[in-house]
């Protein structure tokens, strides 16, 4: 079988690849080891975060990727189940950082409130301790686990791009790819295989020192009636975030909540919570690293997280419907990477959990620049 491109890998990395493919009018391949998508691509908040990305180029691809995601979730019949971020803050020191955000470029746009206004834009939060906070119109969010296989269906429909699940791509020498299954010659070959990082090309990855983060993640119900209007993060994401955490203003806030929060520091705790068309929340999340990691989850982290969630929103009651953990790629320098083992062949991967945030202007690049 002939192709222009072949992408190894349907998570939202590949499949960003695969549209960008289509969108050039190029006839696109997409082999995925499993038979379905169950990677970290279904398992995150399904939240496209602009606000609080890496100052520059990453800052920027996040712009970019929510333009993408706007555009696509009409025509592949995706629901936006909310938009926005408000980021809540409890601590002076939190209200520094937020300003000095706002006096960047990435604040275009984002809307400096009060105790008062950040109760009226989202009814719910707990009052006491509460400053003020960020409000962003930037942010979109869709259900993942519903989005990443309807785009794939619709990329087939409307773009005639061919799925092969349940197929592994056992070497890829460029315009060669053999699979578990077939022989296919590529003009162009995208490896999109996330945190895979043993496989193919593995020797490519080495020199970048790559780990794997570990996260947990919830689904609770709160009480009837109860609506988010937007993403909700808080303090903790301040000192989390890049686009916030590297300016000066954040090491005060660092200093306190290292002293008053260590065990939710120690966890890499910080709280997002996004809602689901049911009325359900999404609430996260841990992050713990190393080179393998452990199929538990831990009730103590899933506590701390709650209690993180308390802290914010006033909810009387809360009933736990699902618990799971997902693991992506990290490097402690860049938050994405590209290789070119050869001409014919890229080597994509997002290395801090960005993807669905950061992919769709990622593939624009790399795809120009091939």
């Amino acid at each position: 079988m002939n192709c222009d491109l072949l992408v190894v890998g349907a998570g939202i990395v590949g499949l960003a690849h695969a549209w960008a493919g289509a969108r050039r009018g190029w006839r696109v391949v997409v082999v995925e080891r499993d038979a379905a998508c169950i990677g970290a691509s279904i398992r995150n908040f399904g939240f496209v975060t602009v606000t609080g990305q890496q100052r520059g180029a990453h800052w920027r691809r996040a712009r970019r990727s929510r333009e993408l995601w706007a555009e696509l979730a009409p025509q592949a019949g995706l629901r936006i189940e909310h938009a926005g971020l408000l980021v809540a803050a409890r601590h002076e020191a939190s209200e520094a950082i937020l300003e000095a955000f706002l006096a960047t470029e990435m604040g275009e746009g984002c809307e400096r409130l009060d105790a008062a206004a950040a109760l009226a834009r989202q009814p719910g939060l707990r009052a006491e301790g509460l400053r003020g906070g960020l409000y962003s119109p930037h942010e979109l969010r869709v259900e993942s686990r519903e989005a990443i296989p309807r785009i794939a269906a619709w990329l087939a429909e409307r773009h005639g791009v061919e799925f092969r699940f349940g197929e592994s791509v056992l070497e890829a020498e460029a315009p060669h790819v053999r699979t578990s299954r077939a022989s296919y010659r590529a003009e162009r070959v995208a490896v999109c295989s996330g945190a895979e990082l043993h496989g193919l090309f593995a020797e490519r990855w080495t020199p970048h020192a790559l780990s794997l983060c570990q996260l947990q993640m919830l689904r609770v119900k709160p009480p009837a009636g109860f609506r988010l209007n937007a993403a909700l993060m808080a303090d903790l994401s301040l000192v989390r975030y890049e686009g916030y955490a590297a300016l000066p203003q954040a090491r005060p806030l660092l200093e306190r909540l290292s002293a008053e929060r260590h065990d939710a520091l120690a966890h890499g705790i910080h709280l997002i919570v996004v809602q689901s068309a049911d009325g359900s929340l999404v609430v996260g999340d841990s992050h713990h690293y190393g080179p393998v990691l452990p199929p538990f989850a831990s009730e103590a982290v899933d506590r701390l997280i709650l209690d993180e969630l308390h802290r914010q929103l006033a909810l009387p009651s809360l009933e736990i419907v699902e618990r799971w953990t997902g693991v992506y790629p990290v490097s402690a320098e860049v938050p994405c990477l590209v290789e070119a083992p050869d001409p014919r062949t890229r080597l994509v991967m997002v290395t801090g959990g960005t993807g669905a945030s950061t992919a769709f202007g990622l593939a624009e690049e790399v795809l120009a620049d091939w």
